[in-house]
């Protein structure tokens, strides 16, 4: 009776099709819900739709068959469909978000239940994965009370310290539960580590590997979007259940700890709904106050963030615990290199709008690139805060390393080479000042950068060494070695004087062009191109106009112009102000 009826993708970026999809689920009690891909059943030569299905990963959900056709096996022919598409992608299990009374359907075709809610179940058709974490978490710790916390943790703020450090004081081993979903600003790596490092000296503390079983886009998918609707209290009371079901018994852990939630509608909801719904399952919820800096203000990752967004190394430290700073310098270094991308008209420079006078690179590009770098970032910042400062050996290695993962990301291209040499030298020097100093001023920042930079033996056989012997001028590592002198006295002075101008990005540019000595002009247009470079961007700054600008790069794109050392020392000048703010 198949042969009826065809199955087929349903376009969901066509408007027309979408609230097709949306009608038909309404009739059936569902929601078109965040999805990858959605096929539909249609009688042939109609577009009626019979049933349809969607896929998130490898998670199934948005599955409705037409009431008159359920005993028919059309869902069984949906279902395979997308189970076979699933395991075509790669995925060794399948899960599927459905209706409870959809149970018996899925269960006859291998799946098996985790979790229960009075409107949904989780199941899964391949228990090898929770089965092997389960049999992980029950490895974990020795004797005694034992205690749990799942937390995001991005990052890791002082809030976070204080109640690990309280629930420590209770159990005799608390289970720390990063959560996996790399759906955060921090990445599932980062934040594990800054839990690891902020929890080192707590002897019966242990930090556990995340796992999808727990506050993921399977169990919370809210979570992650931050949204209070009718759906939360399905997503928690699931999440909540594979918790009370598997999570709790593999660890033999009696007790879940939580902090109080005064601002978030979502958070506070979950925790409502713990209080009622884990102690009916013998698990007992401890809830330990915020942890307030001294004018009473909350600490929270969520107000970090926002300072981090801001540019403000320094408030964002009043919230962090001190072993996290590493991790706050990196990301400002790759958000320095994200604002100078993002800056938009900019003359013969990638941008968001076009390529410049780059055939060989596009918008997207560049922000694979900086994706690759930000984790060295990271690394240096990471190893320079110590007491010493690192090592020619350490310097040269990550940068190795990050250069060669950013070329793999750009296919061959040099898009940020000049960039990752300036940036992660002030990187690991502001992550070092600041270890030593708790905090980084202008000063010590130039000078450590200086201590560093002379390190490097000079450079040969490049383009810029071949423009610096040919031109007399200061290369980049001279640069470095001389403090950046023209960022210190000129440059920053003038963005932190500036910075509500919403073109301050685009003036800056403009007044690093005219003073830096820019190899890539030097080796595109010689020594009288530079010089009318520097004329053109005086007299653009001096009389500045977006559509004086667009002309500049016009003029450039044709020249073959590219100013990638002003680039880079924005990129840099920005970072400097972040980390001095």
């Amino acid at each position: 009776m198949y042969t009826e009826y065809d199955l087929r993708q349903v376009p969901i970026s066509i408007k027309s099709s979408r609230q097709r999809a949306i009608d038909f689920l309404a009739q059936n009690g569902l929601r078109l819900d965040d999805v990858d891909y959605l096929a539909a059943i249609y009688p042939l030569d109609s577009d009626e739709m019979l049933a349809c299905g969607g896929m998130k990963g490898n998670l199934l959900k948005c599955i409705a068959v037409s009431e008159q056709l359920r005993d028919t096996g059309m869902s069984t022919r949906l279902i395979s469909h997308l189970i076979n598409l699933a395991m075509q992608q790669g995925h060794r299990s399948v899960k599927v978000f459905t209706k409870p009374s959809n149970r018996d359907i899925f269960s006859s075709l291998g799946f098996h239940l985790l979790a229960s809610a009075p409107q949904a179940i989780l199941m899964e058709n391949d228990l090898r994965n929770i089965e092997s974490y389960k049999q992980y978490l029950a490895q974990q710790g020795g004797e005694g009370r034992r205690g749990v916390i799942v937390m995001n943790c991005n990052p890791f703020t002082r809030g976070h310290r204080y109640l690990i450090e309280q629930a420590s004081r209770q159990v005799d081993h608390l289970f720390i539960i990063p959560v996996r979903e790399d759906a955060s600003i921090f990445c599932y790596k980062e934040r594990k580590s800054m839990i690891e490092a902020g929890t080192a000296d707590l002897q019966n503390v242990h930090v556990l590997e995340g796992s999808e079983y727990s506050i993921s886009q399977f169990t919370f998918p809210t979570y992650f979007l931050k949204n209070l609707d009718d759906a939360a209290d399905t997503h928690i009371t699931l999440d909540l259940d594979l918790f009370a079901t598997h999570i709790a018994p593999a660890l033999q852990s009696s007790v879940r700890f939580v902090g109080s939630e005064p601002t978030d509608a979502l958070t506070r909801r979950y925790n409502e709904l713990m209080h009622k719904i884990l102690p009916s399952k013998g698990i007992d919820i401890i809830q330990i106050e915020r942890c307030q800096l001294e004018e009473g203000t909350i600490i929270s990752a969520s107000a970090l963030r926002k300072a981090l967004q801001r540019g403000s190394l320094q408030s964002a430290a009043t919230m962090a615990y001190p072993s996290t700073i590493p991790y706050l310098i990196g990301h400002l270094a790759t958000q320095a290199l994200q604002q100078e991308l993002d800056t938009t008209p900019k003359p013969g420079l990638v941008d968001q709008h076009d390529s410049g006078a780059h055939n060989d690179m596009d918008y997207r590009m560049m922000c694979r690139s900086i994706k690759a770098l930000h984790p060295y970032f990271v690394q240096l910042a990471v190893e320079a805060y110590c007491d010493t400062l690192p090592s020619l050996k350490q310097l040269q290695s990550a940068g190795i390393e990050a250069e060669k993962t950013m070329l793999t990301a750009t296919h061959g291209v040099n898009t940020h080479k000049g960039a990752l040499f300036s940036m992660g030298l002030a990187v690991s020097a502001a992550s070092h000042h600041y270890y030593n100093n708790n905090g980084v001023t202008p000063e010590h920042l130039q000078s450590t950068i200086q201590n560093m930079a002379r390190q490097f033996p000079t450079p040969k056989g490049t383009h810029g060494a071949a423009v610096v012997a040919q031109h007399q001028i200061p290369g980049a590592l001279d640069c470095a070695i001389e403090g950046y002198p023209q960022l210190f006295q000129s440059w920053l002075p003038f963005y932190q004087q500036h910075r509500n101008d919403r073109f301050v990005l685009h003036k800056l540019l403009l007044l690093i062009m005219t003073t830096l000595e820019d190899t890539n002009i030097y080796h595109r247009a010689g020594a009288n191109g530079a010089r009318q470079v520097k004329e053109e961007s005086a007299a653009l700054l001096e009389q500045f106009s977006e559509y004086g600008l667009q002309q500049m790069n016009q003029r450039f794109i044709t020249q073959n112009l590219s100013p990638g050392g002003s680039a880079d020392m924005l990129s840099l000048t920005v970072f400097s102000a972040s980390v001095l703010g």
